[in-house]
């Protein structure tokens, strides 16, 4: 037997609320009667716990998100939205209102390599604008290329839009001003004491699942005994977060053109907003009177003393850590409590993204009733191993970076022919070296779930895993490419929110559309007669999972056992 099924109420599953009124009417340990009770309970309300509250709403799922600070951030923190996070955040409906806030579409994502501001640049990479990335993808059209362009904005832009979705929906709790401070799992549930950040006053929520938002300082992880590995503080920074209406000033931050980032031995500059907003990351100050200063870290920086106003400077030590664990089974890590990066790659929040999108059609499936028990264990198989991929690419990058800066020697800004043999010389050395920070689509989009119990295998197959170079497959357990039909439209824009089977050249889909019924799953049929397309997918039939990574392929399902297995893996059972 696959599963029971179940009725649906109001777009809720009443397995949902059985499982509530049932196992959770008489949890272990004494409480009060009125002890509030959700299925979900996400701990923290930084990007990923806000994604992936509103994706459990969006569901059907109800839940509670608390935050133990009481705004979003004003911290920038991250400022590339990549790709893939552009994928899911597409599918989710909130591409439109991110690129709202983002930084100009026609603007480019340049890094360059400079002296001071006031010397000399050395070495350009240049990069298309998010304009001109959708007219490439849409020539290109070979599956090689992602579905959205990146996104330039910070996540302090970010996160009050992401608030502003989930406070839309319905069936969600939020709370911020709420510190998690206890979290007690046994087989039923889990049991979350909370702390409200104003009063004092404290109390227990109960929860069938706990998911561990909550940052690297996590206290989700440190409540279940999951600890971490990896390196602590590397290289410990100083971020100084300014803003000038000096119009000179202005001109001289963005002096070789419009340019996301600009990077010396002093540090990286990163335009904000193109205007008159920028972030300034360098090494702690050797001495605290430069920390106490940051208006000297600045004009270190830009090679002379430019009108500034301050708005946030502070000392921060990235690390490269990795949970040991991504579960236990009723709590789940996700984002910076699962893993902790230096920023090269930009593969912090944007893998929490991932995670988010992963965990939550999969918690929603096992409350729907149609998720079985290997659904929630494929959570570890799966994003485990990328956590430590991307680990590693961001480990990668940051060499490459100590690299660049051992090449500033004491000549690079003479005047005369040896300041200028020099700054040829780091700049041929800097081309060679590369920006694969910045170009590493094998490692945004070329992740694959190889070996998790939920994807289909196929004998002698083998992934591609080059972390530079994306190459196009529907191998089960790969991104599904993104392509356009004849017509102009993307497929990526008719899948479903739930599963979504493509079918080609007419083949049959009766048999999964009957299975899917039978057990209550949503699935969305797409008909395609496209050779172009089906060339690239490479099989005539293909099952995509919610999160636009392939669950299956083949030539078709002609038995109904076919297809229940199908789907049977797929949702684990």
């Amino acid at each position: 037997m696959i599963h029971p099924t179940f009725q649906f109420r109001n777009g809720s599953p009443v397995a949902l609320e059985r499982a509530i009124m049932g196992k959770m009417s008489q949890p272990p340990g004494s409480w009060g009667v009125r002890m509030k009770k959700v299925s979900v309970l996400v701990a923290g309300g930084g990007p990923v716990g806000l994604t992936l509250a509103r994706d459990l709403a969006r569901r059907g799922v109800d839940c509670m998100l608390v935050e133990r600070n009481f705004t979003t951030t004003r911290h920038p923190k991250m400022d590339n939205t990549n790709v893939r996070s552009m994928e899911l955040f597409g599918l989710a409906g909130l591409e439109p209102r991110l690129r709202a806030v983002a930084v100009p579409e026609d603007h480019p994502f340049d890094v360059s390599w400079v002296t001071r501001m006031t010397g000399h640049e050395l070495k350009r990479f240049c990069y298309r604008s998010p304009l001109e990335d959708r007219e490439h993808f849409r020539d290109r059209n070979d599956g090689s290329q992602p579905f959205s362009p990146a996104m330039r904005v910070s996540q302090a832009k970010i996160e009050p839009v992401l608030k502003a979705a989930l406070e839309a929906e319905h069936n969600v709790d939020i709370r911020f001003g709420v510190a998690v401070v206890d979290v007690a799992e046994d087989a039923d549930g889990v049991t979350v004491t909370l702390r409200d950040q104003t009063s004092g006053q404290t109390e227990q929520v109960r929860c069938l699942f706990l998911a561990g938002c909550d940052g690297g300082g996590s206290t989700v992880r440190a409540a279940v005994g999951i600890g971490v590995t990896g390196q602590h503080s590397i290289m410990p920074r100083f971020m100084t977060h300014f803003r000038t209406d000096d119009a000179e000033a202005r001109a001289l931050l963005q002096r070789w053109g419009v340019t996301w980032h600009y990077q010396s031995i002093h540090g990286t500059l990163i335009a904000q907003n193109d205007v008159d907003t920028w972030t300034l990351h360098t090494r702690y100050p050797a001495n605290e009177r430069d920390a106490s200063e940051p208006g000297a870290l600045i004009e270190r920086f830009v090679g002379k003393a430019i009108p500034h106003e301050i708005l946030i400077a502070n000392p921060w030590s990235p690390h490269l850590l990795v949970a040991e664990a991504a579960r236990t089974p009723r709590v789940f890590l996700a984002g910076d409590a699962a893993h902790q990066y230096i920023p090269t790659g930009g593969y912090g929040m944007n893998t929490g993204i991932g995670d988010a999108y992963t965990l939550g059609w999969q918690l929603a499936a096992v409350l729907a009733g149609f998720g079985g028990p290997a659904l929630l264990r494929a959570y570890q198989d799966e994003r485990h191993p990328i956590w430590q991929r991307n680990l590693e690419g961001s480990r990668r990058h940051n060499a490459v970076r100590v690299e660049i800066a051992s090449l500033y020697e004491a000549g690079l800004e003479d005047n005369g022919d040896a300041g200028a043999a020099a700054r040829a010389a780091a700049a041929e050395r800097i081309a060679a070296l590369g920006n694969a920070e910045n170009e590493s689509l094998g490692l945004e989009l070329g992740y694959h779930y190889t070996g998790s119990p939920i994807v289909a295998s196929e004998a002698g197959a083998k992934a591609p895993d080059d972390p530079y170079r994306y190459q196009p497959n529907t191998l089960p357990g790969a991104r599904l490419p993104s392509v356009f039909l004849d017509d102009g439209t993307a497929v990526y824009a008719q899948l479903g929110r739930w599963f979504t089977c493509i079918a080609f050249r007419g083949t049959d889909t009766t048999k999964i559309e009957e299975a899917a019924r039978c057990r209550v799953i949503p699935l969305t049929v797409l008909r395609f007669d496209d050779p172009h397309v089906r060339e690239i997918y490479g099989a005539d039939m293909l099952l995509v999972r919610p999160d636009q990574h392939v669950a299956w392929r083949g030539t078709g399902l002609a038995e109904s056992s076919d297809a229940g297995a199908v789907l049977a893996t797929a949702l684990g059972w």
